[in-house]
């Protein structure tokens, strides 16, 4: 079977959407896992957190 250009490029342009349809479909729940993760990682250092993990409180560091 020859196919012509304009079908090649149509079957381009359908291979390319569906990709973009997959790549859109694949986001949100990486982007939902990405700020779970990033979410825990700021609570874990929280002062709270750090003192009830430590036991003792986090030593700032004096600027003058």
């Amino acid at each position: 079977m020859v196919m012509d250009e304009s079908t090649k490029d149509m079957l381009d342009v359908a291979a390319a959407s569906t990709a973009v349809m997959s790549l859109a479909a694949w986001l949100p729940p990486t982007a939902s896992l990405l700020t779970i993760v990033w979410l825990g990682i700021r609570i874990y250092e929280s002062d709270t957190v750090q003192k009830i993990v430590h036991g003792k409180k986090k030593q700032l560091d004096k600027r003058d």
